[in-house]
């Protein structure tokens, strides 16, 4: 029997709630502790008990800061997690601003929600998951290593960050198994972005070969638009919207695709292709995490350098607005004219972009664009599949509005790229397991991947398997 195996706690058969252990004769490490997304009970009851494996896990190795990753580190360590959380150091920087934030709007939420329905008699009261000082807590046992630096983070492990090129920060985690003749590499993927998106540099290939893989699969049955199309897509948007003198909203995840989305306008706006279009930014983790891209340069690619160079701060322009407090957020209510709202979530599950969506879906002048993932049974997902009502704060609502998606804006690797990173990277080996992704995602994935000659497997839920 070997004496490694890998748990796959999360993100099997789904893409929420990324969470894998790896057991070793010396100890355990638990690759990601991201929330669960979908159906609101379900996640609660997931994201509020977390399996008893990962909170005695010795250790914790991060590969990136969206929530879906990270966003149950304070749980965590709330219920017992004693080691260190090792990730790069943009993302650590990040989590200290997405893990403050994720705190306060579990807060906002539930105050807010146990208000509105305080007098209803089968509603049941709300208790955040955690709050700011479990965050600070958990922050606490952040510890950073830079990309290509190898270390240990247990006796007979060794563990290096290599660029995922995803979003800042975001790393696929090597690991060498064992000593010697019998050492064993295992590559967690995290999540894999694509080449030629703005800002940040393309994915790193591993130099070396691996016996296993743990692979995402988020497209693994779709092709995205072309990177280069973007700009076409979203001058398209902006114009057709202004005509009828509507408003865009537009639920964006404030990591990384806020930050994508304002440099495309601000390319745009230099193009001379941007109206003069009011865009706010209604959301200050975007703010926050903006700042912390500017700490990191060293994380950006040779189009985001020299667009600096040539117009300096390529996340500001004439005409944006970054919105801080909730009485200029409650304002942008009252517009009358066009203009673009960006705010988060992303997956339109929880902060300022449901009061933003209340406001404008039931008006078929405005368009309501989709730049991201949504996952199943999320309110994001449910505007994407176009359904005629969709319930916000409890409220069914008539979308009435326009429902863009624009999915060249992705910054998950699609299917030809991740065959080609599997063909690359585990051309030799033993397995490679699938996970956040959803079924129809993976499936043809695998058949096509055992078609190439590379040993394909779905993870399932809870499924233990030897390394």
């Amino acid at each position: 029997m070997s004496s490694y195996e890998i748990e796959f706690l999360g993100a099997a058969q789904t893409v929420t709630g990324s969470m894998h252990l790896i057991r070793t004769p010396h100890g355990t490490l638990l690759l990601d502790c991201g929330f669960y997304q979908g159906r609101r009970q379900e996640s609660r009851e997931k994201n509020a008990h977390l399996p008893k494996a990962a909170l005695e896990a010795d250790v914790l190795l991060l590969s990136h800061a969206h929530v879906d990753h990270s966003g149950s580190i304070p749980t965590l360590v709330k219920r017992g997690f004693r080691g260190d959380v090792y990730t790069t150091p943009a993302t650590r920087d990040l989590c200290a601003h997405m893990l403050r934030d994720s705190a306060r709007i579990q807060v906002g939420d539930a105050e807010y929600l146990n208000e509105k329905f305080k007098d209803d008699p089968s509603f049941q009261r709300i208790e955040p998951l955690y709050d700011e000082q479990d965050a600070i807590k958990a922050l606490r046992r952040f510890a950073a290593m830079p990309y290509g630096k190898t270390f240990s983070p247990l006796p007979g492990v060794q563990c290096t960050f290599i660029d995922a090129g995803h979003i800042l920060g975001s790393a696929q985690i090597l690991l060498e198994l064992g000593e010697g003749t019998t050492k064993k590499r295992l590559l967690f993927s995290g999540d894999l972005g694509r080449k030629g998106l703005p800002i940040l540099r393309d994915p790193e290939t591993p130099k070396v070969p691996c016996d296993y893989i743990v692979m995402e699969s988020t497209y693994g049955n779709r092709v995205h638009a072309d990177v280069h199309s973007m700009h076409d897509s979203l001058e398209r948007v902006v114009k057709a919207t202004i005509a009828k003198k509507g408003k865009i909203v537009i639920p964006a995840f404030a990591l990384g695709r806020t930050q994508e989305i304002v440099f495309a306008l601000n390319q745009l706006k230099h193009a001379g292709r941007l109206p003069d279009i009011p865009v706010f930014i209604d959301s200050p983790l975007s703010m926050n995490v903006t700042e912390v891209f500017k700490l990191h340069p060293e994380c950006f690619d040779d189009e985001a350098n020299e667009f600096m160079d040539e117009h300096g701060d390529i996340f500001n322009f004439s005409g944006v607005t970054y919105v801080q407090s909730r009485d200029e957020s409650i304002a942008l209510n009252r517009l009358r004219d066009s203009a673009i709202i960006i705010s988060a979530s992303g997956m339109c599950e929880a902060g300022r972009v449901l009061h933003h969506l209340r406001n404008t879906i039931e008006d078929e002048k405005n368009t309501i664009v989709i730049v991201g993932f949504q996952a199943r049974h999320t309110l994001g997902r449910k505007i994407v599949e176009r359904l005629a009502k969709v319930k916000i704060f409890g409220v069914e609502r008539w979308l009435r509005a326009d429902v863009e998606v624009l999915n060249a804006f992705s910054a998950h690797a699609d299917k030809n790229e991740l065959l080609s990173f599997a063909q690359t990277s585990g051309k030799d080996a033993k397995k490679i397991f699938l996970v956040h992704g959803e079924p129809e995602q993976q499936e043809p994935l695998a058949k096509e991947m055992v078609s190439a000659g590379l040993a394909s497997h779905v993870a399932l839920p809870g499924e233990v398997s030897a390394l």
